[in-house]
């Protein structure tokens, strides 16, 4: 039987003496909602911001406005500033975040329904992924909590040799 993704990560978080902080748009909460299912997840999960609109992710997450302007909530420039925020405000090593267009509206001709972008910030660097998911809304939202745990997970392992 397969392990699902938030024990994984958790296992992985655990035995490196990691703690997780999570930043989320698209998904609302569903990272942290999957993470949280885990017992004892509050070993390495330190908590996570639903920062929705623009305005939350100013206030909460230390987005700047200009970057909100520039590039759009969707991009790969807001998922890190979101990241970071998150690292920083919860004190964590590692933060995740997640911003896109779930549907079944909002698509635009550049950024199609579907979008999302997954950042990741660590104490070694910073990353970033777009998807193009192709669900309707709740499976996108499923897919980007995954990919972001995936990330996550990519990053844990690779930084010790394991594949």
């Amino acid at each position: 039987m397969e392990q699902s993704l938030e024990i994984l990560l958790g296992q992985l978080l655990r035995t490196r003496g990691l703690k997780l902080a999570t930043a989320e748009s698209c998904t609302g909460g569903l990272i942290a909602d999957r993470i949280t299912d885990v017992p004892g997840s509050s070993d390495y999960f330190l908590g996570g911001f639903t920062a929705y609109a623009y305005e939350a992710k100013v206030a909460t997450l230390g987005v700047s406005w200009d970057t909100l302007h520039k590039f759009g909530a969707v991009s790969r420039e807001v998922v890190l500033e979101m990241a970071r925020g998150a690292r920083k405000a919860l004190g964590a090593d590692i933060a995740i975040s997640v911003s896109g267009i779930a549907g079944p509206g909002g698509g635009l001709p550049d950024k199609p329904v579907g979008t999302t972008w997954i950042g990741l910030v660590t104490p070694e660097g910073e990353s970033a992924q777009v998807f193009y998911w192709k669900g309707d809304r709740r499976e996108n939202k499923e897919l980007s909590a995954q990919a972001a745990m995936n990330m996550a997970i990519g990053h844990l392992k690779s930084n010790t040799g394991e594949s």
